[in-house]
């Protein structure tokens, strides 16, 4: 390393995988320096207290793994509560149980056992003619997996809201596979570990970036000349295309917006996530934030998430991970390895929709292969 720069490393952005970075740098006795153009680290996982309560500002963050070493590590920094993900859906006041389960069928078919839900299920899909030949579309694919009720109620809405596009024109890929399961069993996630951290995430994000200097509200664009003076090393999490002046072309995502507001009664809808599965619903959700923490305030606080188009200048928050998109990130991707000294990762340096236990993951494998490097 040259000893005329004042960091070690420059990390650029200041989520959950530069976290983990920071983290295990300081900790190795590196300077670092923190740029981060948000008001405040930590992300998309941030927590904002709003009438003693926290606030997920950028949507529902519910951690689960099956990882045991991530599990431990997260634990290291704070304790988590025994929140479950229980989400419902909501089709035009119906309520149906999520994921699809026994609750579900019952609900809409009048079933009792797994063998009446199998066998409607089953019914469906062969007068669809889905059984015997590869999904064209999203919607294909869907029906092949649940059926044509529990699809026109419980996906086609949402999952065309959340794209901006009709199921038709989707590929099939998307939807890989829908959670079908014959018990009464609400749990969302089939990981072993779940929870909340007690308190909210930002316990833990403060803790990761412990001891770097930190520089909130810059854009490392506009002061990257001088920002690049100041580490031998980068490492950056921001969107790939942009890092190279969209030279090869824009990546493409989705984004969202979220509208939120404090509510003068104690409990709003019963559930921390409901979903929103009709069409006619501009939003795909509504979070009520207590409940990830059990909280009795005599106030509640709700966020309505809405899909939206994404234009240069907004969040970009999910990949658009189509074959175009794709053949597009690899070639960024080849120009990245190409540079000495600077590395990409998380959710948008490496266009990847990412749950939290999986940046973390990658976050551990990047520095492996970092402190490989040096001993080598």
């Amino acid at each position: 390393m040259r000893n005329d720069k004042k960091y070690d490393y420059l990390l650029i952005g200041a989520g959950l995988f530069n976290g983990v970075v920071a983290r295990h740098l300081t900790d190795s006795g590196k300077k670092v320096l923190v740029v981060e153009k948000r008001s405040h680290t930590g992300g998309n996982v941030y927590c904002e207290n709003v009438e003693g309560i926290n606030v997920h500002k950028y949507g529902a963050h519910i951690f689960h793994t099956n990882d045991r070493e991530v599990w431990d590590y997260v634990n290291g920094f704070c304790e988590f509560n025994r929140y479950t993900n229980s989400p419902v859906a909501n089709y035009k006041g119906e309520l149906y149980n999520l994921p699809f389960n026994m609750n579900t069928f019952n609900k809409m078919w009048g079933v009792v056992t797994p063998k009446e839900a199998f066998d409607v299920i089953e019914k469906q899909k062969k007068a669809a003619g889905t059984e015997d030949r590869e999904p064209a579309n999203l919607e294909e694919q869907a029906i092949s997996l649940v059926g044509t009720d529990i699809y026109e109620k419980l996906v086609k809405g949402y999952t065309e809201k959340q794209w901006g596009r009709s199921c038709k024109e989707l590929p099939a890929f998307i939807i890989k596979r829908l959670p079908v399961r014959y018990t009464f069993d609400n749990n969302y996630f089939n990981d072993r570990f779940q929870g909340i951290p007690i308190g909210g995430y930002n316990v833990i994000i403060d803790k990761l970036f412990e001891g770097c200097d930190i520089r909130l509200q810059c854009d490392y664009f506009d002061h990257r000349k001088e920002l690049d003076q100041e580490a031998d090393r980068i490492v950056y999490t921001g969107p790939i295309d942009r890092f190279f002046d969209y030279s090869l072309g824009e990546l493409e995502y989705r984004t969202l917006r979220f509208e939120t507001e404090v509510l003068d009664e104690p409990n709003y809808q019963g559930n921390a996530v409901i979903n929103y599965t009709d069409g006619e619903t501009p939003f795909t959700r509504i979070i009520e934030h207590k409940h990830f923490e059990f909280g009795t305030q005599d106030k509640t606080v709700i966020t309505r998430e809405y899909p939206a188009e994404y234009e240069k200048g907004m969040e970009p928050y999910y990949p658009v991970n189509d074959d175009k998109n794709q053949q597009l990130y690899l070639r960024y991707r080849e120009k990245a390895d190409e540079l000495e000294n600077v590395y990409f990762g998380g959710r948008l340096g490496e266009y990847k929709y990412y749950d939290m236990d999986k940046v973390i993951r990658s976050a551990f494998d990047f520095l492996d292969k970092l402190d490989k490097n040096a001993s080598a």
